[in-house]
């Protein structure tokens, strides 16, 4: 039997084959309308959730909010390296500033139950790739990164973070400043075998 692709499968392929990431050095304004962004939010929700327990949660970073986590983030390196330059400083204060909007997606683990605990991880990473492909459904750009204020304790404390949740990361969203530029991929041959070969 052949299956015959209609419009919607074709381009729901086009956009997984050519997903690429904006950096978040790179972008600029406009980002994302209320509207989208919650769309964006609504794809991260609906992943592979075993046990639906919703194993993560969204933060969202928008407006004046951007700059004040930024100025968490100087206090931070000023504290734990107090011969920071104020170049470093500056950077930290404007790191949310470099997109629109930023949404930290939470992993919250619950022990305990019949759900292995790597499963859901895996969710919260499903919801990450989600997002990023609702993303760019709708034309803007999204990076997906961690760096070091995933995984400082006292940054962690001020996102209210629990002790069974951790940064699973950040995603950057906005319009790209410059040309996207597509890197060499994978080989497919050399990644795939198959069981009984």
């Amino acid at each position: 039997m052949t299956t015959v692709l209609n419009d919607a499968s074709r381009g729901i392929l086009g956009l997984l084959l050519s997903r690429r990431s904006g950096s978040a050095k790179a972008m600029s304004g406009p980002g994302p309308t209320p509207e989208q962004l919650r769309t964006i939010l609504a794809a991260g929700a609906r992943t592979p959730d075993h046990g639906k327990l919703a194993p993560w949660r969204f933060i969202l970073f928008e407006g004046a909010a951007r700059e004040k986590f930024g100025e968490h983030l100087a206090q931070r390196i000023a504290e734990t390296d107090p011969d920071a330059s104020a170049e470093r400083l500056s950077v930290e204060r404007g790191r949310f500033l470099r997109a629109p909007a930023v949404i930290a997606v939470v992993s919250r683990v619950r022990e305990g139950i019949p759900i292995p605990e790597w499963e859901q991880i895996l969710s919260a990473g499903a919801a990450c790739q989600n997002m990023l492909l609702a993303t760019v459904a709708q034309g803007f750009v999204a990076n997906w990164i961690t760096e070091w204020y995933a995984y400082d304790p006292e940054i962690r404390g001020a996102l209210g973070l629990g002790a069974n949740e951790r940064i699973a990361g950040f995603i950057y969203i906005g319009t790209s400043a410059v040309p996207l530029e597509e890197r060499v991929r994978p080989d497919l041959d050399t990644l795939v075998s198959r069981f009984g070969d």
